[in-house]
This record gives structure tokens, sequence and C-alpha cells, in this order.
């Protein structure tokens, strides 16, 4: 359901009233929304590419589609997540907690439906501050 290329992305139609117009989001923008979501999952570290929560503020938001990949076929999304996860927590545990935290938080800001959240563990990394 692509419905124009600008720039090199994709933007879907979200939303289509004759009345008041339409609304149209950016593939890119919805990796966003997953990476932020699966960032504040705690034992999350970053996404791949170390690309923090904490630091993106300071790069910006797009370095935080990094280690996302996001498709969308006729409203239906699907994600794939490369995350840098803490060692001592449970990897079944904490993904499927992103898996749920990242489903969510695209329906509710979207309204796309997600059909999965497939999910690769690139990194565990120790915590220095101990």
């Amino acid at each position: 359901m692509a419905e124009s290329r600008d720039l090199k992305r994709n933007t879907y139609t979200i939303y289509d009233d004759n009345t008041v117009g339409t609304v149209q989001i950016a593939d890119e923008v919805v990796a966003i929304i997953a990476g932020l979501a699966a960032t504040e999952v705690e034992g999350v570290v970053s996404m791949a590419g170390n690309i923090t929560n904490d630091i993106v503020g300071k790069l910006g938001m797009k370095n935080l589609s990094r280690g996302v990949k996001v498709e969308v076929l006729e409203g239906v999304v699907s994600v794939r997540l490369a995350l840098n996860i803490r060692y001592g927590y449970s990897i079944p545990e904490t993904s499927q907690k992103v898996q749920e935290k990242v489903k969510a938080a695209i329906e509710n800001m979207t309204g796309l439906e997600v059909a999965d959240v497939n999910i690769s563990i690139t990194d565990v990394v120790l915590d220095q501050t101990k």
C-alpha cells in the first residue's frame, strides 16, 4: 500500500478523509517508533550500532532507526530488530517484552497492524558500573 516515494522513503496513508485530508507516514518513522519502544525495555542496552535512548537527543531521532528494518504491505507491518542486551537478563523474556512493546507502540501511534516483530540479539553487554 505504498502511496508515494519521497527521497527514497516509502510513505503509507494511515488516514484518509475526503472532508479533512489524508495522513501519511514514512517507513522510517515506523522504524523510529520501534527503536524507541525497544530501548525502553529493561535489559535492552541499545540497538545494533550502539544507539541508546540516552544519546538519541544528541545524535537525532533518525539514528534510532539503525538496527531496525520495517516492511509495510497493505497496512500490515513486519519489523526486524537487532538488539544488544545486558548480561544477566533472560533473552527470551526480554525479547518477548520488546515484541509486545514494539507491537503496541506501532499499532497505537499509527493505526497500522503489526504482523510480527522478529529479534536478533547481536551482542551481550557487561554492566561497566559495577
